[in-house]
């Protein structure tokens, strides 16, 4: 049975939560190049709930015409009483290049760059935190910044690489699925 969330006026469907989840849903909208992948990769996550294929920071509100700043991301809702934001952080990186700047794999451009963003600024300085602690931290150009705007992406690229699992992507396919349960 899915179970409807609503975090403000938005709505999820809880496709991998727990029912017993006592805690309130958090949202993260996560940045990595090609939505498709990231969006594959983020879905079977421990305490992930639900994702969804979008645009940040854009300066439209509509996907139609031409490119106005977005980036590429994948909206998370999230049991915080399961996954922190430190350990959000820590699957991203496992599939993200930090130091590339405005490209991830074969896909290149503004829209590509690596982010994390989220309208609570506690994710933030968790997510700032993070990198701050690394010994690679001078290399690292993810940007984390508050959400400005948010754009829902059409739906040919809602779940795109669950409906079509044979489309390319720039994760590795033994990683893409490395924390889904019962991998084909």
């Amino acid at each position: 049975m899915l179970e409807t969330i609503s975090i403000g006026s938005n709505s999820f469907n809880n496709v991998n939560g727990n029912p017993e989840m006592k805690s309130r849903p958090e949202e993260i909208f996560l940045a990595g190049g090609c939505l498709w992948g990231v969006q594959e990769f983020v879905r079977h996550l421990p305490g992930v709930i639900s994702t969804e294929a979008g645009r940040a920071n854009g300066a439209s509100d509509s996907t139609q015409g031409k490119y106005d700043g977005y980036t590429e991301c994948v909206r998370t809702l999230f049991d915080p009483e399961v996954v922190s934001i430190a350990q959000l952080m820590e699957y991203f990186f496992e599939i993200i290049d930090p130091y590339s700047l405005n490209k991830q794999g074969p896909d290149e451009g503004e829209k590509y760059r690596t982010g994390v963003y989220s309208r609570i600024q506690s994710h933030l300085s968790t997510a700032n935190r993070f990198i701050e602690q690394r010994k690679d931290a001078a290399r690292i150009v993810v940007e984390v910044k508050p959400l400005t705007n948010y754009l829902r992406s059409d739906d040919e690229h809602q779940d795109r690489l669950t409906l079509y699992p044979n489309e390319d992507c720039h994760i590795a396919p033994e990683l893409l699925h490395k924390y889904k349960k019962n991998p084909k």
